[in-house]
């Protein structure tokens, strides 16, 4: 589903990703794990066509998103750490303009609105101003309007920041489902113990370098991601 060759970027005299390579496939979720600076946001926002790398091939379900970006991100759904969302809109409006961006019907917008508000806690506060929410909502809502168009890849960058614990449980339960149903799932945390709960793979980033990949058995053996994480970071 996602494929990525040799990605470099660099900032100056700086490589911020330096020749990086990793796949993954349907039904596959896959952590990013990497210190503040390591290149994980900059991998990710190449990944959704935000950014242009200097080298390099990512592939989105076999599709080229430097050759064909607007078929590759009808596909995908982007989370940022720090949801930017348009403040003067009620909730509801957000996620009838994200609809109305992905044309999808008013009959399957109003079901799945309905469902996700229900899921999040979200079946009143919906209708108030964005200006009006926490931080911990607003992500609620960047996570519904990325679920609504039903998207083939998922990206996310720290998607648990500010979500309270019944919120992240819903969403590690929401990211299941999704694979379960032919979706894969890339996302950077610092939560190693939630990345090695429910990753199939794991990606170690370190400046700019992929420093460990593959399985999560494979990754960390018999220790814990944490422990791997650390000795690589001494």
């Amino acid at each position: 589903m996602l494929k990525i060759t040799n990605l470099t970027k660099t900032y100056g005299d700086k490589k911020a990703v330096d020749n990086l390579s990793l796949s993954i496939k349907r039904g596959e979720i896959c952590g990013f794990i990497g210190h503040n600076g390591a290149g994980k946001t900059t991998t990710i926002k190449a990944v959704c066509g935000i950014l242009q790398p200097d080298n390099g091939e990512i592939l989105i379900d076999g599709i080229n998103i430097a050759e064909n970006p607007l078929e590759c991100k009808k596909k995908i759904a982007y989370i940022p750490d720090n949801p930017d969302l348009y403040e003067f809109m009620t909730g509801l409006q957000y996620l009838n303009f994200i609809s109305d961006i992905f044309g999808i019907s008013a009959d399957v917008r109003k079901a799945r609105i309905e469902e996700y508000a229900e899921v999040f806690d979200m079946k009143w506060t919906i209708y108030d101003s964005i200006s009006s929410y926490s931080h911990g909502m607003k992500q609620k809502l960047a996570v519904m309007a990325a679920l609504i168009h039903e998207p083939e890849l998922i990206i996310m960058d720290e998607p648990f920041v500010g979500l309270d614990p019944k919120a992240s449980h819903l969403l590690k339960q929401i990211m299941r489902e999704r694979c379960e149903k032919g979706a894969a799932i890339l996302f950077s945390t610092h939560v190693l113990e939630v990345a090695e709960k429910i990753c199939d793979k794991v990606a170690i980033i370190k400046s700019g370098l992929l420093v460990k990949y593959g399985s999560m058995d494979e990754v960390k053996g018999d220790v814990s991601l944490e422990d791997v994480f650390l000795e690589l970071e001494a």
